[in-house]
């Protein structure tokens, strides 16, 4: 197992990223909240019936195994599934791009975002350029046969 492009570093460091913040949603999701910019409430002040702890540490185990998968697709080389990520992180981007706009959530929302278009773009391009070199090596091996040929 080995990561053998850029578009394999992509979803590598993607994946790496979603992990350990996964990780620390788990272990403490305040931080996570905080980093978003939501408003840190000590749990013993919460309300009955606020669920925004459970609900964090659900999308963070949600994280930690995206970035897992991720990470694995980047060791076996698995280019469709990067493929089929780079649309749904585009989507991911208008959804919480849009929930910001609409103020149902803080402006460091926007960075979560940033985050998926970041990720869509360069996953998308490192793709969209191996996949130009895979095109046009069976041409250039092609002329270079033809012209050890006529040289003979």
């Amino acid at each position: 197992m080995k990561i053998r492009d850029a578009s394999g570093w992509t979803m590598f460091v993607f994946g790496g990223l979603a992990l350990l913040l996964g990780l620390v949603g788990l272990i403490r999701p305040e931080i996570l909240l905080s980093i978003l910019g939501f408003e840190v409430i000590d749990r013993a002040q919460r309300a009955a019936g606020d669920y925004s702890i459970v609900f964090m540490m659900a999308s963070s185990m949600a994280s930690f195994n995206m970035g897992a998968y991720y990470i694995l697709a980047a060791l076996n080389d698995v280019k469709s599934f990067y493929r089929w990520t780079v649309p749904f992180r585009v989507v991911t981007f208008t959804v919480f791009t849009a929930i910001v706009i609409e103020r149902i959530a803080p402006a460091g929302f926007l960075g979560v975002g940033a985050w998926e278009l970041i990720g869509a773009i360069s996953t998308g391009t490192a793709l969209y350029i191996e996949d130009r070199k895979m095109r046009e090596t069976p041409v250039k091996e092609s002329l270079r046969k033809k012209k050890i040929k006529r040289s003979e």
